[in-house]
């Protein structure tokens, strides 16, 4: 468990709320949208947008928390402004209002999460290996919205989509609220320019390698739960398949702080990346099987569960001191932002030409890529011991 003097739960809370919003939105705004009469190009291109603010805003964000010192501040705001920008889902349904609806709730919506990491590994300090146990909050709160509202949207329909996600905005705004600002840690050391930091072969490799694992999910966050409609599922087992990745992923957060310190970075990571492309070839190969669909959600556990854990405790290293806020934020805006932005687009124009199963399958590529691109670049068991120690000097 954490340490006695770490707040816990309060930190945990808004890990559950963040992620119910992105358990609202993963598995059902597509269908909401093809419900609002949007083409497969539209819904690939809204939900781009989705991850697209993420290349800007974690960046713009970050700078202002590091000048700033004020870390929780930008949390709280970003809180705050996503809920009420959300509200305009409710006043309008054309293209160009969502897309505009989009941008801004996701702005700030996306500008928050970084900030939290970072608070959240302050708070950790040394232990940053237990990072999982309290994100593994995030993975029960995506889950309780992913079943919850499939149950609530088969009873009354995907229109009362906005409304359920308002109610986890709310959630979000009250949890930022409560979550206590850490102490920025004192270094023995001036941090190194950030610039001279992103020209290192390892973090270049490290983006890289990661950005093209993100774009390899873009079939999956855009038209998962479209390509499981078209095979007869309905949005209770969708909800119900999502939610299994997601327990996966719990059960690994809860043991992946002993394999990190055992089995090192390069390895984790390479190993999630391969299992990620046999994963998106398997949805690609079967998805009217309903076992070999639960083995490939099973996977999630290396596809995001390894990955991200790794991803995190690597930026922590790599990045420190003043440049910590930007580090996390570079590591959402290439990734979660640019990486599933880039994937979402051309999934949504590959769509309608050459079929789910073979985006499915061009998905499952590119993750042997980013898997080759790995284990070429990123430091092995006795290099990320090394940048433990550095990031704590």
């Amino acid at each position: 468990m954490a340490a006695p003097d770490l707040p816990y739960w309060r930190l945990s809370a808004f890990y559950l709320f963040f992620f119910a919003v992105l358990g609202g939105l993963a598995p059902y705004w597509g269908p909401y949208l093809a419900a609002e009469g949007f083409s497969a190009a539209q819904i690939g291109q809204l939900i781009a947008i989705l991850h697209a603010t993420k290349i800007v805003a974690p960046n713009l964000w970050g700078v202002i928390a590091d000048r700033t010192g004020r870390r929780m501040a930008v949390v709280r705001i970003g809180a705050l402004a996503a809920m009420l920008t959300f509200t305009g889902v409710l006043l309008g349904s054309t293209f160009w209002w969502i897309a505009l609806v989009m941008v801004l709730f996701s702005f700030f919506w996306n500008a928050a999460l970084p900030q939290f990491e970072a608070n959240t590994l302050n708070h950790l300090g040394r232990a940053d290996h237990r990072y999982s146990r309290i994100r593994l909050w995030g993975s029960v709160g995506f889950i309780i919205a992913v079943v919850g509202f499939g149950e609530l949207i088969d009873r009354f329909g995907v229109h009362i989509l906005p409304w359920l996600l308002l109610v986890m905005f709310a959630g979000l705004w009250v949890a930022s609220q409560v979550a206590p600002g850490a102490r920025q840690p004192v270094r023995r050391h001036h941090s190194d320019p950030i610039l001279s930091v992103l020209l290192r072969p390892d973090v270049i490799g490290f983006f890289l390698a990661c950005f093209l694992l993100k774009a390899s999910h873009g079939p999956y966050y855009a038209f998962f739960s479209i390509y499981l409609e078209d095979a007869g599922y309905s949005s209770s087992m969708i909800g119900i398949l999502w939610a299994v990745g997601v327990v996966a992923e719990i059960g690994l957060f809860l043991v992946m702080h002993r394999l990190l310190p055992r089995f090192g970075a390069r390895l984790l990571m390479t190993v999630a990346m391969l299992l990620s492309a046999l994963r998106w070839g398997l949805i690609a190969l079967a998805p009217q099987l309903l076992p070999v669909l639960l083995f490939a959600q099973g996977l999630h556990a290396a596809s995001f569960g390894v990955y991200h854990a790794v991803g995190i405790a690597l930026v922590n290293r790599y990045f420190v001191g003043s440049n910590q806020g930007r580090g996390q934020a570079l590591y959402s805006s290439i990734t979660f932002g640019a990486g599933v932005a880039v994937g979402s687009l051309f999934s949504g124009l590959l769509w309608d030409v050459v079929g789910g199963s073979a985006t499915f399958y061009l998905g499952a590529l590119v993750a042997v890529l980013a898997a080759i691109i790995a284990v070429a670049s990123l430091p092995g068991q006795e290099g990320a011991q090394e940048g433990a120690g550095a990031s704590s000097a």
